[in-house]
């Protein structure tokens, strides 16, 4: 319960962090998604949750993140992907990874980064960076952690589900 709470708190300084520069420079916009077993296609049985802010910025080329989680084990990778809510769809964008298999628990922020058109890939290779908002702004994209605890066979539980422990459709 602790750790969920501060996944929530740090969801929520972000977004007040951004809401205040926002008052002083031209408005970014930002999207949010939550992570959770519950919206993993198929359903997956975790204590494992995280959060994951996006912030595009004024001028449409750079789409900044930051993805967090907790209560994960054995994260090996993370994307977005392009797909609604009952699909286990294509990879459009990486934000973690990939890492080995096994590497442990981890708890908080996974990676930051800046995403540009040259960082898309699958559907949208070449495409502008417009074509992935165009696509988050539909509510057709999600973010999945993948685990995997590098013993076969796989999906025998959290800290080992290769397709995905966790998801959330980015709003």
């Amino acid at each position: 319960m602790v750790r969920r709470l501060s996944i929530a708190l740090a969801v929520s300084v972000a977004v007040l962090a951004i809401a205040i520069a926002s008052t002083t420079a031209a408005s970014p916009t930002t999207y949010v998604t939550s992570l959770s077993g519950e919206e993993e296609v198929p359903f997956r049985e975790t204590r494992a949750h995280g959060a994951a802010v996006f912030q595009l910025s004024p001028d449409g080329t750079e789409l900044s993140f930051r993805l967090i989680a907790s209560n994960i084990d054995n994260v090996v990778a993370a994307h977005i992907h392009l797909g609604p809510p009952d699909c286990a769809c294509p990879v459009v964008a990486f934000l973690y990874g990939s890492v080995p298999a096994g590497g442990g628990s981890q708890d908080g922020v996974l990676s930051t980064g800046t995403i540009t058109a040259a960082d898309l890939i699958g559907d949208l290779t070449g495409m502008p960076l417009s074509a992935l908002i165009d696509e988050i702004e539909a509510g057709n994209t999600y973010v999945n952690v993948h685990t995997n605890d590098g013993v076969d066979p796989t999906n025998t539980g959290p800290g080992d589900f290769p397709g995905g422990e966790i998801r959330g459709q980015i709003d």
